[in-house]
């Protein structure tokens, strides 16, 4: 005997919050904003302070600032300091000081008379490649073209992560439905890239940017299987101009320190929880 289908969800006429009901982050996912507890953040010695964790996001920054350094801009030094999202470290009183959204990366400009606030990734990246004149091209028509690339990573990572992301690893029950939908989504993404990737090296053009920066950690992870595990179900080595140009930027030994930081899962030796001196960075011996 065949089962009976599961009965069709109707909405409420009104949606109430069921903290039971959220999957494998229900203990930080919340409908309202604000902080839950009071925690000031810590403030190291150099120009700016970083409060972040390794994920895509954060990546692209510590990225960023370590690419600066490698240019020679001494200027750029950071403390990058662990904002643990399991634990709610991103609702302390002064996180939400800084990004009152509470998502890392969040950053602390120290640098001038007075401190300077900067939340969202995307607009880190260009305050820091404004501040520093590098890696966002000034002729018109090439910085368009890079912020354009930047915005559209910052339109499209969501559907990515909370969409694909959620469903495909996360959800507490797989629903076809939606699988489907942001795999398609996500897949036309993929194409997109791949096709302005058969035309230049970099997503502005010739040279790497801002929108590398940003696009490298999502579809960069996603095309060599580091994201979600879904290499295969997505077929990602089909992306031949994707995965040269994710090889490309991996072989950056500016991206190969910037991934590193914030970091505390995966490979140890590829972890550096915190980063207060380009020290923290480098290998460390055996004990023994």
């Amino acid at each position: 005997m065949s089962e009976a289908p599961a009965a069709e969800y109707v909405p409420p006429k009104v949606w109430t919050w069921n903290k039971e009901n959220g999957g494998r982050f229900a203990n930080i996912n919340r409908p309202i904003a604000g902080p839950t507890h009071d925690k000031d953040l810590p403030v190291g010695k150099h120009p700016f302070q970083l409060y972040s964790l390794a994920t895509p996001n954060g990546v692209k920054v510590t990225v960023m600032f370590e690419e600066l350094l490698a240019l020679g801009h001494t200027g750029a030094e950071y403390d990058a300091w662990l904002i643990n999202i399991g634990q709610g470290d991103q609702f302390g009183s002064g996180f939400v000081a800084i990004n009152p959204n509470s998502k890392i990366p969040a950053l602390l400009d120290r640098s001038g008379p007075r401190p300077v606030r900067i939340f969202e990734s995307g607009a880190i990246l260009v305050h820091l490649a404004e501040k520093f004149g590098a890696f966002l091209p000034t002729d018109p028509a090439a910085r368009a073209e890079c912020l354009s690339w930047l915005f559209w990573q910052m339109g499209s990572a969501p559907y990515l992560g909370g969409g694909f992301g959620h469903f495909y690893a996360y959800a507490p029950t797989k629903i076809e439905y939606a699988i489907d939908r942001f795999a398609m989504e996500v897949k036309r993404q993929l194409d997109v890239l791949e096709r302005r990737l058969a035309e230049v090296p970099y997503l502005a053009g010739d040279d790497y940017t801002i929108a590398d920066m940003a696009v490298w950690p999502w579809y960069g992870g996603l095309a060599k299987g580091l994201l979600y595990g879904a290499g295969e179900f997505l077929a990602v080595s089909d992306y031949a101009n994707v995965n040269a140009w994710a090889d490309r930027i991996a072989a950056r030994p500016a991206v190969q320190r910037g991934r590193k930081v914030n970091r505390v899962f995966g490979d140890a030796s590829e972890q550096v929880p915190e980063r207060h001196d380009a020290s923290d960075l480098d290998p460390k011996p055996d004990a023994g």
